[in-house]
């Protein structure tokens, strides 16, 4: 690991941990909104020289996450749902309004990046609002964390089966190196929730959870990269140095968040 990457990923997780445990869920829902409006700018950025993104919807979307706690609770999954149909009625208003300036392609694009980071992103404030939220959320960054890290150490230290031309530098070994990774740092919370909380987890349900987290975060990363590949760009930006952009480092959690939330309440 290069040093860049190592002093980011050392000064990133404490702030990242501090935020989570110390931030109230308001504070927290509008850093969540802003880190949605930073990938989602970056997103855009990348594809500026295949389409035109309408990027004020996108950045309408982020704002909501700000919102997630004001809103009532009982108006809440209403007005999520309602996003995705709104969104597509105003985006062809807008290919309607400029004579088709703004073509489907734009638009498709637009709705893509909506649902694929606003969207899912969104889970993990809503999960944070649950009972035992703030508990349950480490599940989603030790997934994604832990498998990204183990990721990379066993593939580049034993990685000899490339996974996919889609991502070269990635192995199979990589793979089976992240799902025990995210397993190394799921089990040993898991414990320390059940004896220090009082949770009654079951070990063999959340391992389960853990590697299907693990494996969804993998297809996260790929997924990252095959927009990247699209637009012939190496990394969204340079926010993070060693890490790229806001979207690379999240890749990963993004994806995981839906499925987590639904998973976790198994639990």
């Amino acid at each position: 690991m290069n040093v860049k990457r190592l002093v980011t990923a050392l000064i990133g997780f404490p702030l990242v941990a501090c935020i989570l445990v110390l931030g109230n869920k308001y504070v927290i829902d509008a850093l969540f909104a802003v880190a949605a409006a930073f990938a989602l700018y970056e997103y855009n950025h990348a594809l500026k020289m295949k389409a035109k993104p309408v990027q004020w919807i996108g950045y309408v979307a982020c704002a909501i996450i700000a919102f997630i706690h004001v809103i009532p609770t009982t108006y809440l999954i209403n007005i999520i749902g309602t996003i995705i149909p709104v969104t597509i009625l105003i985006l062809f208003l807008s290919v309607i309004i400029t004579n088709m300036k703004i073509n489907i392609v734009d638009i498709a694009l637009t709705l893509f990046g909506i649902c694929y980071i606003v969207i899912f992103l969104m889970f993990i404030p809503i999960l944070m609002g649950r009972e035992n939220g703030k508990l349950l959320i480490w599940y989603i960054i030790f997934s994604a964390w832990g498998t990204d890290v183990f990721a990379y150490i066993i593939g580049k230290r034993f990685g000899k089966h490339k996974f996919s031309p889609v991502s070269p530098k990635k192995s199979v070994e990589g793979c089976i190196g992240g799902i025990l990774g995210a397993l190394v740092f799921i089990i040993p919370y898991t414990i320390f929730l059940n004896t220090h909380y009082g949770m009654n987890i079951d070990y063999i349900l959340i391992s389960a959870i853990g590697i299907i987290l693990s494996l969804i975060g993998q297809v996260g990363d790929f997924s990252a990269s095959t927009i990247k590949r699209y637009v012939e760009i190496k990394d969204f930006s340079n926010l993070f140095p060693g890490h790229g952009g806001m979207l690379d480092r999240i890749d990963s959690v993004i994806f995981i968040a839906p499925f987590a939330y639904f998973l976790l309440m198994l639990i």
